[in-house]
């Protein structure tokens, strides 16, 4: 009975953590967390899932900071082109 309270907790510790967080380290802690996921998964079916996780973990952080580059450059290029349009006026 107690692992799934302290599994409950945990998860909404977690949450709340994340409340104050910018953007960019959303989506570097997503990515992160996605890619810990997978790689333990991939890792137990390979037969060591500590390090299927680690590697995972660093390529999800990866993913993570070169989705918020594009996002990133993407609201920029939208930016330029709205004040432009409006200096077009």
């Amino acid at each position: 009975m107690m692992k799934p309270i302290a599994a409950l907790t945990v998860t909404a510790l977690l949450l709340t953590g994340c409340a104050n967080m910018s953007p960019g380290e959303q989506r570097a802690l997503s990515g992160t967390a996605i890619g810990t996921a997978g790689g333990a998964v991939i890792g137990a079916m390979a037969g060591n899932a500590a390090v299927g996780a680690g590697i995972g973990a660093a390529a999800g952080l990866a993913g993570g900071l070169l989705v918020n580059g594009w996002k990133n450059a993407e609201a920029k290029s939208y930016q330029e082109g709205y004040s432009a349009g409006q200096q077009s006026r």
